[in-house]
């Protein structure tokens, strides 16, 4: 089995800062890419950055100059660090992973979610 284990959530002010981190950890052979969605109250799950083990990066029109991801192989470890946060930034932030365990199965894998409010 694969675990993610996010943390970093919280309570900000307009124009703070977060950073949240997402460990995964199991039986994992290869881990290809992971990501951070966002889901606003009522709406959607929506990708906000994703990067592969090669670094390659992948950001929403909305977070673009403001959101940074990174990746520590070594420890299997996504981060999201936030910056400039808005109100509407304001939701659930899910971790995601995707890669191949040690039994060739592929994984595509949900963190549990980390809150993060941004008041205005």
């Amino acid at each position: 089995q694969v675990h993610l284990v996010e943390s970093g959530g919280g309570l900000v002010q307009s124009g703070g800062s977060l950073r949240l981190s997402c460990a995964a950890s199991g039986n994992i052979f290869r881990i290809d890419d992971m990501g951070w969605y966002h889901q606003a109250p009522g709406k959607e799950r929506e990708l906000v950055a994703e990067i592969t083990t090669g670094g390659s990066t992948k950001f929403a029109e909305s977070v673009k100059g403001r959101f940074t991801i990174s990746i520590d192989n070594a420890k299997n470890t996504v981060y999201l660090q936030m910056n400039s946060l808005k109100p509407e930034d304001t939701g659930v932030y899910y971790c995601n992973a995707r890669g191949v365990m040690y039994t060739y199965n592929p994984f595509n894998l949900w963190g549990q979610g980390t809150q993060v409010t941004v008041s205005s």
